[in-house]
């Protein structure tokens, strides 16, 4: 069994429940790429992204639980972190997959993964060293094509270009140029940024 689902099972089993139905979680960063791969590596962290969906008392039962420090952190070497929703460099509307199999073996929540190419141009903000090994196993896996990347980080620039980090869009680009060039061996897109930007 994967790391990471044998750690949200430790947390369904201590969880106290506030209401009947499931709470959902949102799993983005490498988390999400492990869930929905055979991608194994250590991480600090098990990335939950802040939605709609979760009650600032879920949120901080979650962190008194399995945040950083708990005993289940030093358990299982992982720890939630809740991601406010408007950090992640992402389109609009996310794609996210409800990873049922996951589900199950659960009873207070619902399991759901980001997709691994709006996770992969998420990491195109920071892409640093980790982030750059994420990226490199999941097209060496197969599971990036070069069209549905340019098209998933366009629709990530229409968001980002109005708001206050559109000034470092012209970095974002330069790691798309690199992972097109160096990781997928294709040409490097044309992305057009406003003329305020950069």
């Amino acid at each position: 069994m994967k790391q990471l689902s044998q750690f949200l099972m430790d947390i369904d089993k201590q969880w106290r429940p506030f209401e009947s139905q499931r709470q959902v979680l949102a799993i983005i960063g490498s988390g999400a790429l492990m869930l929905q791969s055979d991608y194994e590596r250590g991480t600090k962290d098990g990335d939950v992204l802040q939605t709609a969906g979760l009650s600032d008392a879920v949120k901080a039962q979650l962190l008194v639980m399995a945040g950083k420090g708990t005993s289940l952190h030093h358990r299982h070497r992982l720890y939630v972190d809740i991601v406010p929703g408007g950090l992640p460099f992402l389109p609009r509307r996310p794609i996210w997959h409800s990873l049922t199999d996951v589900t199950a073996q659960l009873q207070h929540f619902e399991v759901q993964a980001l997709d691994v190419v709006d996770v992969v141009v998420s990491k195109l903000k920071r892409f640093h060293a980790d982030d750059k090994a994420d990226v490199s196993a999941m097209i060496e896996r197969g599971l990036v094509s070069h069209a549905r990347l340019v098209e998933r980080f366009k629709a990530a620039v229409d968001v980002w270009q109005d708001g206050a980090g559109a000034e470092d869009l012209p970095r974002y680009v330069g790691n798309l140029h690199e992972v097109e060039r160096d990781y997928l061996l294709e040409a490097e897109s044309d992305i057009e940024l406003p003329s305020w930007v950069g």
